[in-house]
């Protein structure tokens, strides 16, 4: 199994760069994107994953828009060319390493892309992210993330959208390790303790001067488990904004968020607020591969060159139903009051609470905001 990547000095482990060192099906590597034009009137999410033992790649576009999803899903077997990142129409080009990527959709299903991603500061390293359940690891990641800006162009349908990068921003990152992919395993015995909800909060936002990236993670009682919150200069320095406090607005009888409000804390101790509002909100469970999708997961085996559109009416009774039950990636306005002075950002708001979260008021998996 001895591939081209082989010829390199950047083995971690004695196998062919092809082989995970760790043989767990849930081994994955893979990339995420989004990027719009600061209005909310149009968020696209993209990414591409290889799932080597479960012998699959897939890659997905997603366009939410006038309270719809429209996806294009492709899926196909595993191979060992890692340098070439394709899966059939759909293309990742790494132009400067962990600088620029362009990515390719040959119309398919009435959908193109031509997109060119610049990073706007460098790539920030996360801390590893780690999840049990009993015994056994669920989630054991590596990943680094990126603020940027787009340009191109997106056909939909025989519309044109041009990308521009005085207007179109966005958020990337890049993870590997272990995570649940593809079709659920046997349940086995019960969980021990059993698994009663958990609250997630990712906020990577670009400014003029400087990029902030939150991400924090609280087990039901309000216990922070994650909580890895910097700022990005342009020269690469990474300061620690401390151990932010977080007021989420959620709008009555539900789980979804208009905003947040964050204080966080420089070196010095100056405090540093952001307040967060959505423009648009976009769950990955419908139509995004994400866990909690009913229709297709990454990882999931499809068939070869497998190839879907899909669309979703996020009015649509069933697709409420299940929105509190997932992910949800926003459009992000963020106004950064720091000494008297504001900045005004533009990112990512990426949050959900699923089951009890004492601290939000929410008693059980179907309670909702007052």
């Amino acid at each position: 199994m001895v591939s081209p990547l082989d010829e390199f000095p950047i083995h971690q482990a004695p196998l062919p760069v092809a082989w995970p060192a760790s043989s767990d099906r849930n081994f994955y590597d893979r990339c995420y994107f989004n990027a719009h034009d600061r209005t909310g009137d149009l968020f696209l999410i993209t990414g591409l994953g290889y799932y080597p033992n479960l012998g699959t790649k897939d890659a997905y576009l997603l366009i939410a828009r006038n309270g719809t999803h429209t996806a294009v899903h492709l899926s196909d077997l595993c191979d060992n060319d890692r340098m070439n990142q394709q899966v059939g129409n759909y293309r990742i080009h790494v132009e400067e390493p962990l600088q620029r990527i362009r990515i390719t959709l040959e119309e398919t299903e009435g959908i193109a892309a031509e997109l060119t991603w610049e990073g706007s500061f460098p790539v920030l390293q996360e801390l590893p992210h780690v999840l049990r359940s009993g015994s056994r690891v669920t989630l054991d990641a590596q990943r680094f993330a990126q603020v940027g800006t787009w340009s191109g162009q997106l056909d939909v349908d025989g519309e044109r959208i041009d990308v521009t990068p005085d207007r179109w921003v966005g958020t990337r990152d890049r993870s590997w390790g272990i995570r649940p992919v593809g079709e659920s395993e046997p349940a086995g015995a019960p969980a021990d303790p059993p698994f009663d909800g958990m609250w997630w909060l990712y906020v990577p936002m670009r400014f003029e001067e400087f990029a902030v990236v939150l991400i924090m993670q609280e087990s039901p009682d309000g216990y922070r488990t994650l909580n890895d919150c910097h700022r990005v200069f342009p020269d690469g320095r990474a300061e620690q904004l401390g151990w932010p406090r977080v007021q989420v607005h959620y709008r009555s009888g539900t789980r979804l968020p208009s905003g947040a409000t964050i204080t966080c804390t420089t070196l010095d101790g100056t405090p540093l607020e952001l307040e967060v509002s959505s423009l648009l909100a976009a769950p990955l469970h419908v139509g995004g591969g994400y866990g909690g999708d009913p229709d297709w997961l990454h990882g999931m085996w499809k068939g070869e060159k497998f190839v879907e559109r899909v669309h979703y009416d996020l009015a649509d009774e069933a697709v409420q139903g299940r929105m509190m039950f997932g992910c949800i990636d926003h459009v992000g306005r963020t106004v950064l009051t720091e000494n008297g002075r504001t900045h005004e950002g533009f990112g990512l708001f990426e949050h959900f609470c699923i089951g009890r979260h004492d601290p939000s008021g929410f008693t059980d998996w179907f309670a909702t905001a007052p």
